[in-house]
């Protein structure tokens, strides 16, 4: 009877212990999503709303477009810079647009759709506004070597604000085929509860016209803006036009687009990643969920492109070749030594939401001899979730502003320097490399940033010259704007 009870208690123990540890997990992807939201208020560029929550950044770059008589101010800056990016800016609104898809519910249940929406249509709106007429894209706005040499906060900054094209004659149809997309999804993500329907039909008509303009004038856009070439250079153009063509599809269900995924002349084979680069994977990823809701059928490129990234599932899952990484002692799927992070929260994205079309549709993830159910997959997000909120072996959160440890010097200019509450004056070029040579902690925490995380030994180290693993950007923090919801309510 003793042994019994004694046997009752240690299990009533282990459950109230694994009841708390799963509500404290719970906790910090409440706070992480909060965050991670507030972090792209952050990296606001232009007149900042009445309901700017980031008290210490300021307006900014408002001449933007001056130069071509065009109103390019808005949008965001895309790491710890102040160069206005067109490439990854527009894949970052397409994921964060993505991310309200997938999840516009658990978002709503969190109290964050209306951030998420906000978020989606600071860039969105930028986005159409570079889209100046139906065959001219504003692509960059800065000069990143003349911003690379300065470090000053986007208040001050007066480095030339240089605006950038592709037309016609100069094409950049791979950044001209993310626009769309970016554009496309956000439609999608502003038809839902809460959206709105006359901007959701006037970013699709911008989509529209960015997919012919970038089908009808093919050319990388670094051979047109050599000034992107060290900076964001492309890799081609395929993967946008097929991304694009899948969230056409998805927003109209027009035969054009359908024809175009089924037609396509390369659909990516297995893929490493998913990135600011290379967007087979998403596109593939999406084609396999139209293929589990009965909307494609599964045969010819349509099963071609769910093979492939249920293929570069098992690889980030470790039931692969691992050409999709391998993992740290730590845990941590490690795929390079540049930004990580930014690889790992978009695995985690197609993974949260690979299963959920898996688990709707009653099926699992074949891996060879291997078949593992969704529940696996969103494990797996959840193990890295929990890596970079803090469970590693350096016991700290790569989130900034998560947990009781996080970096408290990432490679970020606003962050670094005075706000112009605390210091309305303007600080120079010269002056502000004082701040970025001192030892101290950053003089803002900017919530919600992920810095690009440690090396393939679990370590990190926290100086602000150490932009390699300390500096934060938008398209690592967008998809687990995605997967944080997911884990919240699973």
């Amino acid at each position: 009877m003793v042994a019994s009870a004694r046997m009752l208690l240690v299990a009533a123990v282990v459950g109230f212990l694994a009841t708390t540890a799963c509500q404290a997990a719970q906790r910090n992807y409440a706070t992480a999503l909060t965050k991670s939201l507030l972090y792209f208020e952050a990296q606001r560029s232009g007149r900042l709303p009445p309901t700017q929550r980031v008290q210490w950044r300021g307006n900014s770059a408002l001449k933007d477009g001056a130069d071509h008589g065009v109103d390019l101010t808005g949008g965001y800056y895309d790491s710890g810079d102040n160069v206005k990016f067109g490439f990854p800016m527009a894949f970052t609104a397409t994921m964060l647009s993505w991310s309200v898809v997938e999840h516009r519910g658990r978002l709503a249940a969190a109290g964050e759709l209306g951030h998420a929406l906000e978020a989606v249509r600071w860039g969105a709106d930028y986005l159409a506004k570079a889209h100046a007429r139906p065959d001219v894209l504003y692509v960059n706005v800065g000069d990143g070597d003349s911003d690379h040499a300065c470090w000053e906060r986007p208040e001050d900054m007066d480095t030339p604000r240089r605006s950038y094209l592709v037309n016609a004659t100069h094409p950049g149809s791979d950044v001209a085929a993310e626009t769309a997309a970016a554009l496309a999804a956000a439609s999608v993500a502003f038809t839902g509860p809460r959206g709105d329907s006359r901007y959701a039909s006037t970013l699709l008509k911008h989509a529209k016209q960015l997919f012919q303009f970038a089908k009808n004038n093919r050319g990388l856009y670094q051979n047109s803006i050599p000034s992107a070439r060290s900076f964001y250079s492309s890799s081609g153009d395929e993967d946008e036009l097929l991304w694009a063509a899948v969230w056409l599809y998805i927003a109209t269900g027009h035969h054009e687009y359908k024809a175009y995924i089924a037609g396509a002349n390369n659909v990516g084979g297995v893929r490493q990643s998913l990135s600011w680069d290379d967007k087979f994977v998403g596109a593939q990823a999406l084609v396999a969920k139209l293929i589990l809701q009965g909307k494609l059928p599964n045969n010819g490129r349509h099963a071609e492109m769910r093979s492939n990234v249920e293929s570069f599932l098992c690889n980030v899952v470790q039931h692969g070749d691992g050409r999709s990484g391998r993992l740290t002692p730590g845990g941590m799927l490690y795929l390079q030594p540049w930004s990580n992070l930014q690889d790992v929260t978009t695995a985690m994205f197609v993974l949260v939401t690979h299963a959920d079309h898996l688990a709707a549709a009653r099926a699992s993830l074949q891996c060879g001899g291997v078949r593992l159910p969704p529940a696996q997959l969103v494990s797996f997000a959840r193990s890295q979730a929990d890596y970079i909120l803090g469970k590693n072996p350096m016991k700290m959160s790569y989130m900034v502003g998560v947990g009781k440890r996080y970096p408290t010097q990432p490679h970020h200019r606003g962050a670094s320097l005075p706000s112009l509450t605390n210091n309305p004056g303007k600080i120079s070029c010269g002056k502000g490399s004082e701040y970025f040579h001192r030892s101290a902690p950053n003089l803002n925490v900017i919530d919600g940033a992920i810095v690009g995380g440690p090396d393939n030994n679990d370590h990190y180290d926290d100086s602000r010259g150490n932009y390699q693993q300390g500096e934060p950007s938008t398209y690592t923090v967008a998809p687990i704007v995605g997967v944080l919801a997911r884990l919240l309510h699973n």
